[in-house]
């Protein structure tokens, strides 16, 4: 049961990236879609001594803990780890920025601690000096995703090596995620009113995408069953972007462009809800009934 919390968890992922991008003031933007792809993470160390890195506040990172678990049959969360001290971290986030305003992450980090531009005097540019606080934690949250998922894939290929499996294989799993995450910019910058205008709603519907990829994970963990590598969900990616590249390379007049854009993305968020819920429905009523844990 704790693996199916686990999977609604998923969701608020997405829902802790609208408060967390607007404590920020990050506006609707490529920021804060990068906030959303790779920045909550409950870090899994390689077994058995190494341990946990630190821990940052996403839905990649989220769907490669997944994974991992799946292949490995171990969830194990480090010394730091998202569900406490991330947690912990991004609460002392949300206090600053109720003191000092949430224009403060744009200021420039040198300048908060006294150095003035005058004495720059280093080799590097003026433009690491303007470096505000966001841009340092877009670093600092890149720099540990690609730590996180490095080792993650260490883990598994580990885990498999010693159970005398194929160690490769398990890599495809990977693809699903990464196939979403094409369609989404791609689809972003075919429908920029979306992206600057109504980023919420989009949220949703990709972090409920993914809740139901990570539920799916859970469910064949649990029932020993194939890795799920579709997801219907990224249907409605796939046909705004067909529909948006034949209205760019003139082939048709597209129909979801104007009004229609955005009552095209509410039908994808009704839709992913509608899924999603009847995934959770079906699975509750399933372990109910066969538990006779009503």
């Amino acid at each position: 049961m704790l693996k199916l919390c686990k999977g609604v968890d998923a969701v608020n992922t997405s829902l802790e990236t609208v408060i967390f991008s607007a404590a920020l003031n990050l506006g609707q933007g490529w920021r804060t879609l990068l906030i959303l792809f790779a920045c909550t993470y409950h870090p899994p160390p390689l077994p058995p001594i190494t341990p946990a890195p630190l821990t940052s506040p996403a839905l990649l990172t989220f769907y490669v803990q997944t994974w991992d678990e799946y292949h490995t049959k171990t969830l194990t969360l480090g010394i730091i780890s998202g569900p406490v001290e991330g947690i912990l971290t991004i609460i002392v986030v949300f206090l600053f920025t109720a003191l000092k305003g949430p224009n403060f992450w744009h200021r420039s980090v040198l300048s908060c601690f006294g150095v003035s531009r005058d004495t720059w005097s280093s080799g590097l540019s003026a433009a690491f000096y303007d470096l505000a606080w966001t841009d340092w934690y877009m670093i600092y949250g890149g720099l540990v995703l690609f730590f996180c998922t490095y080792t993650s894939i260490l883990n598994v290929l580990s885990a498999r090596t010693l159970r005398a499996e194929p160690a490769a294989s398990p890599l495809k799993g990977l693809l699903p995620f990464a196939f979403t995450w094409t369609l989404i910019p791609i689809y972003l910058l075919l429908h920029p009113t979306i992206l600057r205008t109504h980023l919420i709603p989009f949220v949703f519907y990709a972090g409920l995408t993914n809740a139901y990829a990570v539920g799916q994970i859970i469910i064949g963990h649990l029932t020993q069953s194939s890795f799920p590598m579709h997801n219907i969900l990224n249907t409605p990616l796939i046909v705004a972007i067909v529909d948006g590249l034949g209205t760019r390379i003139g082939l048709w007049s597209g129909w979801l462009q104007g009004e229609y854009e955005v009552s095209y993305l509410f039908a994808c968020l009704g839709l992913a809800v509608g899924v999603y819920g009847s995934f959770v429905v079906e699975v509750i009523v399933s372990i109910c009934d066969y538990l006779d844990i009503w």
